[in-house]
């Protein structure tokens, strides 16, 4: 039977890792619950989890046969053969009929549509990150009945934008939770090759980092690490708010803790709707603070948690409370070596296009303020990407900057990007700035650079050309086709945590224009969370000065490296690689793959040291044959050059640090 509080269902959604827990959980005081079958789910770190398909059938049944729910997660990023496999998993799913899939890779989409099946209801996961009423209305018209709320929405938001779209809201109440955005972590895959957006994440959020900031030290432990979420005193707030499904983290927990967490919830809620008004919100709370992992929080649900979101008691270096193993320790971003740089290069040699690429790739940049702009376009640039997300000390760039350089900008192209997460303010600002400019030529701008697809759908009636950035997690063809055909996309950046082999497989698609990040130290993690406030709020214990940036940006430091963090004019913080990706060496070969834009992520770099490597990066675009030579007068700006993701995949296979 469905619970109602004034006509509104409330749904306890209770996870469960293996068949034997989800035959436990099914008959806990829960309404439906959440599985991942034998693949493609965010859950494959741990062996003999997951379900099989026989299990996953029978899991389905027994849920239906007591009146419940059962949602199974196809939620990672899938790579290309990750598609056929889809493919196969989805003709069983439609067969089966679960209640929903919960998935977060754009491929889903036309493959469910493609094979028409239509037994297969989908529920967005977190880690498409739906935050604002555009990206629900984009979501909604593929088909999705459900979103998974951003876990940095407060419920204020959620509530509102419940009301406008009408959508059924499921919402974490208790669990594991990221300080980053989700699908914006990318750091796991540039260290280890194992991608947090597909299952396999290394925690390097649970390092034990120092904080360096104006020359000071601070003793910050463990800055990145979240305490649990704890909603369990909210749930009248919860069901005011529209949530439908109150979901609880854990697919990795064991099955007493589970009980107990599910039962307390379940319980609590059954109290709530039998008398609110005597209702106390502190009865059978000591259950779970006694058998708490970690200290709770209530999150983003009340309003930015500040550093009370941090946990501190009983966290371990790269912990992962649900095995208690330590996943990893502090490791260093891998250098750049000549056998690795000859490996990639045979390999992109196997995405050679057929018909020679006689185009000249242009070199397109990533700036922050005006200054950077005026001097990448004087050495040759053909785009000028401005940022949608400005770091300080620089300010958003508003009308005159963009008018002043595009009666500059000759031949070249300017096109404004948009912030990766974009809340309902952004949204009016970005959406009259561009609607007014309609009548005036649009600014003379030639593009947007977008990053997600509340932005994609709200803006492509305004006959901008939109490029989709990095962020949006292009792992597949499949994917790709969908933003070109859907939302009008005329090339892609893809996902930066393509590996070797993946990245391969997608350039042999030449329908689909792609560009690729060749130079800079891109953003690997994306937050709400505002890791300045430790400089701010605490007292140093040492002095020593940053390596390789200005002593104003605030690093995360350990012993094996440092990472700037910088703060934009949102007070969000983008977490950089200490290294600098550099393709220079393979160029010719990403050419030839079909590659004609290299972009430069140029936004940290001082004004010089940018028209330093744009007139380089120009001057190999010119001549591809002379990259090798050009490579060896290069020497790095920051802690050394990388691969990034590249590092993996094909013939290397690396060995993982761990303990």
């Amino acid at each position: 039977m469905a619970r109602y509080f004034n006509g509104k269902e409330v749904e306890l959604l209770a996870p469960a890792g293996t068949f034997e827990i989800f035959k436990s959980v099914i008959d806990a005081n829960c309404d439906a619950v959440y599985f991942g079958g034998p693949s493609l789910n965010m859950r494959m770190m741990r062996k003999g989890y997951n379900l099989s398909y026989d299990e996953v059938r029978e899991a389905v049944q027994l849920a239906h046969d007591r009146g419940k729910r059962a949602y199974i997660t196809v939620n990672n990023m899938l790579n290309e053969e990750d598609l056929e496999e889809a493919k196969r998993y989805f003709a069983f799913l439609n067969e089966v009929g679960p209640d929903a899939i919960i998935a977060q890779d754009m491929a889903v989409f036309p493959l469910i549509q493609e094979m028409n099946y239509t037994n297969i209801p989908v529920h967005s996961s977190v880690m498409m990150n739906v935050h604002n009423l555009e990206m629900i209305e984009a979501v909604k018209e593929m088909g999705v009945t459900r979103i998974v709320a951003s876990r940095e929405m407060d419920l204020k938001t959620a509530e509102v934008l419940q009301a406008k779209s009408g959508m059924e809201f499921e919402y974490f109440v208790h669990g594991d939770m990221c300080t980053v955005h989700g699908a914006n972590c990318f750091y796991s895959s540039m260290l280890f090759g194992n991608s947090a957006n597909r299952g396999r994440c290394m925690k390097p959020c649970r390092w034990d980092y120092r904080v360096k900031k104006d020359g000071n030290v601070y003793p910050t432990e463990y800055p990145l690490a979240a305490k649990d979420m704890y909603m369990y005193e909210h749930i009248p707030e919860l069901i005011k708010s529209g949530i439908t499904s109150f979901k609880i983290e854990g697919r990795m927990r064991d099955i007493e803790f589970l009980l107990m967490v599910v039962n307390s919830y379940g319980d609590a809620i059954d109290r709530y709707i039998a008398d609110p008004l005597a209702y106390n919100r502190e009865e059978g709370s000591d259950t779970l603070y006694e058998n708490r992992k970690r200290d709770f929080s209530t999150a983003y649900a009340f309003g930015k948690p500040g550093l009370d979101f941090i946990n501190r008691r009983y966290e371990g270096t790269g912990k992962f409370y649900s095995t208690g193993k330590v996943f990893s320790t502090p490791t260093a971003e891998r250098e750049m070596k000549e056998d690795r740089i000859l490996q990639v290069k045979d390999s992109l040699q196997q995405a050679k296009r057929d018909v020679p690429n006689k185009e000249i790739p242009q070199i397109t940049v990533h700036v922050n303020n005006v200054e950077q702009a005026r001097a990448a376009l004087e050495v040759g640039a053909g785009t000028i990407y401005l940022a949608g997300d400005v770091f300080q000390p620089d300010h958003p760039f508003g009308r005159d900057d963009i008018e002043a350089l595009t009666a500059v900008k000759g031949d070249a192209q300017i096109i404004l990007g948009t912030p990766r997460m974009m809340n309902e303010l952004h949204m009016e600002q970005y959406h009259h700035f561009l609607s007014e400019g309609k009548a005036n030529n649009n600014y003379g701008l030639d593009g947007l650079l977008v990053s997600n697809i509340g932005a994609l759908h709200k803006f492509r009636h305004l006959e901008l050309p939109m490029v989709a950035d990095f962020n949006l997690n292009i792992y597949n063809y499949a994917s790709a086709s969908f933003y070109q055909k859907h939302f009008g996309i005329e090339r892609i950046n893809p996902s930066i945590e393509l590996p070797l082999h993946d990245l391969t497989k997608l350039l042999r698609h030449p329908e689909i224009p792609t560009e690729v990040i060749v130079h800079g130290s891109p953003i690997v993690m994306y937050l709400e969370h505002d890791l300045y406030a430790n400089a701010e709020e605490m007292e140093p214990i040492s002095q020593e000065d940053n390596k390789h940036v200005d002593n104003r940006y605030l690093v995360l430091l350990t012993d094996k490296g440092e990472n700037p963090v910088y703060r934009d004019a949102t007070g969000r913080n983008h977490l950089a690689l200490s290294k600098e990706l550099c393709f220079m060496p393979f160029l010719r070969e990403l050419h030839e793959a079909g590659v004609n834009h290299f972009r430069i992520e140029g936004k940290t770099y001082t004004t010089e040291q940018l028209r330093s490597l744009v007139r380089l990066y120009r001057q190999a675009a010119r001549n591809l044959d002379q990259c090798e030579k050009l490579f060896e007068t290069m020497e790095p700006i920051y802690a050394g050059y990388t691969l990034g993701a590249l590092q993996f995949g094909n013939a290397l296979q690396l060995e993982l640090t761990e303990v």
